[in-house]
């Protein structure tokens, strides 16, 4: 075939087509490179099914530069799944972005157009680590653009971009400890290593790479950190105790900035806005440095609020306890137009309407029962796009909508929503069941999603949550070397907290790390896997260590994961 000089219209749009493809058949290498040796480590198939909207919205929009690159920003924004597929799309953007302004689409531009790419991946992360896919991309970018001034080919600009690419890529665990303590590089990175592979082949016909066993992170692990702070000095989002809110008024120019000083202090940070009139919200134990960080950049604040989020948590068990065992009337499930999702079409009209993210039937009754009227499928290994999502916002019969994701992978798909309705949404963070059934306590459909939003996630914050699941592969945690098929035990913040042969043993230890004398209840969610007998004996041994502490099972019906548990 002929040597391309140009990545023009047709020539892109088979470059994307080839990615995908190609992601598809490494999918399940990628999805081996976690650092935790669970079975859901799902960043290849976030990726694939990021590109599967993309593929899908091109397919729509058969024609020139314009709508092939309206095709692909459109798509990767709508399609996108879990952290990394989040990424994904913000390269994709920045890409498509300045190829769509080019005229000559030759090496120069092409490189240009990876470093736009570059600068829109790292705009998407408030604290950008390096060692993840944001280090690839980036330095694989540089040298696209130093290959192109140079004078090199389309052709050889990209083999130079791949080479310094794959050089990143095996250097990411010397960047980040906890890649290199679990003998792995970035899974991310991995995956976009693909489109350069991709893109050589459409260009002069370089044979594809076959799929082989890997090891490997998962992006998705690392994303957290990045929101959280550095690895060193990582604070765990249920210590901040004030939720602080507030109108600010401020030169645009300045909004990137105060929201890095807002990075220092917090986290769930939200500011939204624009042509000088923001709405801001962060988490953080320092009232004062949140509402002197605009100031200092001649912003000013107004309609400041600011809420404790440890108050009250006792009445919210109250309130729980109370509303558990009371389905609401009309809690049948209709459907949602879409396949995937229930919604509660039966409930009346609400101020307030809550879509949950559920990963099995038993989870998505539960739900329906304490008054969520839509529910999305997904959770580990099938995370909703940000499309989906927003199908179940618009079909809700309420103008404010509160989404609990409960996967940190989902997290940053959810909060895209509110940018693409008129509805007021608040994305309360949920990471787990247990925390969503938490929040719903605190949940009330006559107010507005503001008022819930907050209230939901106070609630939220002050459950502990654990998960047991089957090892995949050996490696080393703080709690002990780990064998392929040993049962583990794992603490958000803690990571791997417990390793057993068998989920019943498994389970104690990892509940011994978990409750507190100061704790008054415990929720079972029991999965697929989980057995009458292994419950009971749970249940049964809880009584005999902790007597003070009640215990509420829920069939569950969630794969992979036997047993979640939340402790309040």
């Amino acid at each position: 075939m002929p040597v391309l000089e140009q990545l023009g219209p047709d020539a892109l749009r088979h470059t994307l087509v080839t990615y995908r493809d190609t992601l598809k058949r490494h999918q399940a290498d990628i999805n081996k490179l976690n650092v935790y040796p669970v079975p859901d480590g799902d960043t290849g198939t976030n990726m694939m099914r990021t590109l599967d909207a993309v593929v899908a919205e091109l397919e729509k929009r058969p024609g020139a530069l314009d709508e092939t690159c309206n095709a692909i920003s459109h798509g990767s924004l709508m399609g996108a799944r879990g952290n990394s597929g989040v990424i994904l799309s913000q390269i994709l953007r920045g890409l498509s972005a300045t190829m769509k302004s080019a005229r000559e689409h030759g090496a120069t531009k092409v490189a240009e157009a990876l470093k736009a790419a570059s600068v829109a991946a790292y705009e998407s992360v408030l604290k950008p680590i390096e060692g993840t896919i944001l280090t690839v991309v980036r330095e694989t970018a540089d040298a696209a653009v130093r290959a192109a001034n140079d004078g090199a080919t389309l052709a050889a600009m990209l083999r130079v971009a791949r080479a310094a690419g794959r050089e990143s890529l095996a250097n990411t665990p010397e960047l980040l400890p906890v890649l290199k303590d679990a003998g792995v590089v970035d899974a991310g990175g991995a995956g976009f290593l693909l489109f350069l592979d991709s893109a050589l082949h459409v260009v002069e016909g370089e044979p594809l790479p076959e799929p082989e066993n890997i090891a490997g992170p998962n992006t998705e692990q690392l994303i957290a950190v990045m929101k959280r702070g550095d690895a060193e000095g990582v604070v765990d989002v249920s210590e901040l105790r004030y939720e602080v809110m507030f109108l600010l008024e401020i030169d645009d120019s300045k909004s990137k900035a105060f929201k890095q000083k807002w990075g220092e202090i917090g986290d769930s940070i939200v500011v939204v806005g624009g042509e000088g009139l923001y709405n801001c919200h962060v988490h953080t134990n320092d009232i004062g440095a949140a509402i002197e960080a605009p100031i200092a950049l001649g912003g000013r604040p107004h309609q400041i609020r600011v809420t404790d989020l440890f108050e009250e948590v006792a009445e919210e068990h109250e309130k729980r306890e109370a509303q558990l065992g009371a389905p609401p009337p009309g809690a049948g499930a209709a459907g949602g137009g879409r396949p995937g999702a229930k919604v509660h079409a039966a409930l009346p009209a609400v101020t307030c309407a809550v879509v949950a993210v559920a990963s099995g039937d038993g989870i998505a009754e539960l739900f329906g029962n304490l008054g969520v009227h839509g529910v999305v499928t997904g959770g580990q290994t099938l995370n909703p796009s940000t499309q989906e999502l927003l199908d179940a916002v618009e079909h809700m019969n309420a103008q404010h909508v509160v989404v609990l994701p409960n996967n940190k992978n989902i997290i940053p798909v959810a909060q895209q929503v509110d940018g693409l309705t008129k509805k007021d949404v608040r994305v309360v963070p949920t990471c787990s069941m247990p925390e969503a059934l938490a929040a719903l306590v605190a949940y009330d459909p006559e107010a507005s999603a503001e008022h819930n939003g907050s209230a939901m996630a106070k609630a939220a914050a002050a459950v502990v949550t654990g998960e047991i699941t089957v090892a995949v592969r050996d490696t080393k945690t703080d709690a002990g070397n780990v064998k392929e098929g040993d049962v583990i035990g794992l603490v958000r913040g803690d990571g791997v907290v417990a390793v057993a042969a068998n989920v019943f043993d498994c389970a104690t230890a990892l509940l011994t790390h978990i409750v507190a004398d100061d704790r008054e209840l415990l929720t079972i969610i029991a999965g697929v896997d989980a057995s009458a007998e292994t419950t009971d004996r749970i249940t049964g041994w809880m009584g005999e260590h902790f007597p003070e502490i009640s215990c509420e099972v829920h069939r569950g019906g969630q794969p992979l994961y036997p047993y979640l548990f939340g402790v309040e």
